[in-house]
């Protein structure tokens, strides 16, 4: 039932599930049935929350995620002080927050999916002293987020890489967001307060990660015959390299093949550069910890595709959210069905009574 770990509390299995599967001795992440290569290349994010949502047991014919959007526009009026928060994360759970409950889990997940690029658009758009832009529900999900954040229809390459990035982090197994959404749902709580807490997992830096701090790393080594003295002086400092390792995955990430390939057509300043410090950082990790596995993550090249499609890194966890907020709704529709409260048992260190 579980895997051995160092800690004896990773790898237990809490629930069983039919939305994604994570092989990370393979390199593998299958999404309801089809490798995430696959879903990527096919492209369509409104197309892939339906499957996700359908694996977890919803039925739905079309995810009107435009018709959700517009809606989630009228909120924006009253979000109060959501959207003056200094972090995106924080702006896009308090926002979450304004959404009234339905009891609907698929239309409340709908809704959910719908305002999250509303919100996060419009937090920029006021912390940058921007008119706020109004969506499009013409426009895929994809080119109306950049629409709304840039003020500027996007291009096709750039929409078309978004989207796939969206499809390929839609979800990823039982991640301590996803975990946190399904024991909320678990209680009987509603869809809303499972996402809600689910973003307030995914913000921890251990967890959301730091595509952002990627971008930073690439611009402090600057071209590519830099790559290798400027590691081996930060593992010199005991620092960490940022993008490279996971927790799950014993090779090079999958999404980090995928994010690649999509952000090719852009032609990023950053991409080549950004494959030297990979290939350096491989080979200089291999040869200090050999007996650890440290490649490329889904962040190392997550960074170049936000950068080059034109969003702001403070914006890059929320995005990512925009995106993983469809499989954290298909997994709490999935628990739902099982009536079953989560309920983890503890060992008890402290002292007894006399």
């Amino acid at each position: 039932m579980s895997s051995p770990t160092s800690n004896g509390l990773e790898g237990i299995v809490v629930a069983d599930t039919a939305i994604s599967h994570v092989d990370g001795d393979r390199g593998r992440l299958v999404i309801a049935g089809s490798d995430a290569e696959q879903l990527a290349a096919a492209g369509g994010f409104e197309g892939t929350v339906q499957r996700v949502l359908a694996a977890g047991g919803a039925k739905l014919d079309d995810p009107d995620l435009g018709h959700a959007r517009v809606a989630a526009w009228e909120v924006v009026g009253r979000l109060g002080d959501a959207l003056d928060a200094p972090d995106a994360m924080d702006a896009l759970r308090t926002s979450l927050g304004h959404l009234r409950t339905t009891g609907d889990d698929l239309r409340d997940a709908l809704a959910a999916i719908g305002a999250a690029p509303v919100f996060v658009a419009a937090w920029y758009r006021k912390r940058t002293d921007q008119p706020l832009v109004g969506p499009d529900p013409t426009l895929d999900h994809a080119s109306d987020y950049l629409r709304m954040t840039t003020g500027q229809p996007p291009s096709r390459e750039a929409a078309t890489a978004l989207d796939a990035y969206l499809v390929t982090v839609i979800d990823h197994g039982m991640s301590a967001s996803t975990f946190t959404a399904r024991v909320i749902a678990s209680t009987g709580s509603d869809l809303i307060s499972a996402i809600v807490g689910a973003v307030g997992a995914l913000k921890g830096p251990l967890h959301g990660g730091a595509p952002g701090p990627v971008l930073d790393m690439l611009d402090a080594i600057g071209e590519p015959g830099r790559a290798e003295p400027w590691i081996l002086d930060e593992l010199a400092a005991h620092r960490r390299i940022m993008g490279m390792g996971h927790r799950i995955y014993r090779v090079r990430d999958p999404r980090a093949a995928v994010l690649e390939t999509a952000v090719r057509p852009l032609a990023s300043k950053r991409l080549e550069l950004a494959r030297a410090v990979e290939h350096a950082a491989a080979k200089i990790l291999h040869e200090r910890k050999p007996d650890r596995p440290l490649a490329a993550n889904v962040e190392f090249y997550t960074a170049v595709l936000l950068d080059a499609v034109g969003l702001p890194r403070e914006q890059f966890s929320a995005t990512f959210a925009i995106s993983r907020i469809a499989g954290w709704s298909a997994h709490v529709i999935e628990q739902r069905r099982t009536g079953r409260l989560i309920r983890p048992a503890s060992r008890y260190l402290g002292p007894m009574p006399a």
